[in-house]
């Protein structure tokens, strides 16, 4: 793989926002130094299916698109995390109108109301932020989310998806064919390096590949196409799910072949944090390595766990890995 490289990443939440957040100390050149880093450009493309908190409420109240995802993912790219960052993500916490809103939304709301283009507001934000590399709404079209679950039945809304304790058999978008934004299909055209996940199995990850020409152009590109596969389960969503059971979802929306190699956690969390989890019906994503490469599909196991009060993937560590593994080789 040629260096600076390209990369391009895919999901939602906080998961894609934790990678960012390592990644970007990669790309470009170090600060008053003619030294090359490893990565040239480095985009995100954010599924935009959110229907809940305070994402939703814009959305039904302004008729704009989810921002609370991008708002994540700006700041995990943000030059001032420290400063401009926690104002992006300062949350008002009480009022009739306020309360719940994070300031981040509300100036990628008031910025698409003054621009009349949400991909516009993004771009702006992302440079009164300075961040380092791009972000992208995977479409700039309103879309809904829609599962049929394993008894048949569809429920529709990303919220109500989240919070189905039946499993979910298949995943779709409506309207069915909305269209992505041409530079999205321009950066995986030249990527060297694509990225799908960490994030929710079917309410992040999936969803931003369902845009109409995406898969497609994943599969027609010469890059290298590296799943990152979550920490732990999700009650409703993949409860009891190992990582080849989150690709076999990939290849059953996309078929096979989609993913080149699978970047697995191979370390346990604490006692007290697994207690947690597990009284919350989740559990650690176990590394099936033999299924997975049994589907056509090559491993990479390393211990990935960032320990707080919650679980996160160590930002720095997963960054360093893949930059040694699949850039700088």
């Amino acid at each position: 793989m040629r260096v600076p490289a390209r990369v391009v990443a895919f999901g939602g939440g906080t998961g894609l926002a934790a990678l960012l957040r390592g990644l970007k100390g990669y790309v470009g050149r170090r600060r008053g130094q003619l030294v090359r880093l490893p990565l040239a450009d480095l985009a995100a493309v954010v599924t935009v299916t959110d229907d809940g908190g305070s994402s939703g409420r814009l959305r039904r109240d302004y008729h704009v698109l989810p921002p609370g995802d991008i708002r994540n993912c700006l700041v995990a790219l943000s030059a001032d995390e420290a400063l401009l960052g926690r104002l992006f993500q300062y949350r008002f916490p009480r009022g009739p109108g306020l309360g719940g809103h994070s300031f981040g939304n509300l100036f990628l709301t008031a910025l698409t109301g003054v621009t009349g283009d949400f991909a516009e507001a993004v771009r702006l934000s992302s440079e009164v932020l300075a961040i380092r590399g791009r972000i992208f709404p995977s479409t700039i079209e309103s879309v809904h989310l829609e599962a049929q679950l394993e008894n048949g039945r569809w429920v529709r809304g990303e919220t109500r998806i989240s919070r189905s304790i039946r499993p979910i058999r298949t995943l779709r978008l409506r309207p069915r064919r909305v269209r992505p934004l041409p530079e999205v299909l321009e950066a995986i055209r030249r990527a060297d390096l694509i990225l799908i996940g960490p994030g929710s199995l079917y309410t992040s990850v999936i969803p931003s590949l369902l845009v109409s020409g995406v898969a497609e152009a994943i599969r027609a590109s010469a890059a290298l196409r590296v799943y990152i596969s979550n920490l732990m389960t999700q009650p409703g969503e993949t409860s009891g799910y190992a990582a080849s059971d989150h690709l076999r979802a990939l290849a059953g929306h996309f078929g096979p072949g989609l993913i080149d190699w699978a970047v697995l956690n191979s370390s346990a969390p604490s006692p007290r944090l697994a207690r947690r989890y597990r009284s919350q019906g989740a559990i650690p994503v176990r590394p099936d390595v033999e299924r997975i490469e049994a589907m056509g599909c090559r491993c990479l196991v390393a211990d990935l766990i960032e320990e707080g009060e919650v679980l996160r993937h160590d930002s720095n560590r997963l960054a360093r890995l893949l930059v040694r593994r699949f850039i700088a080789r």
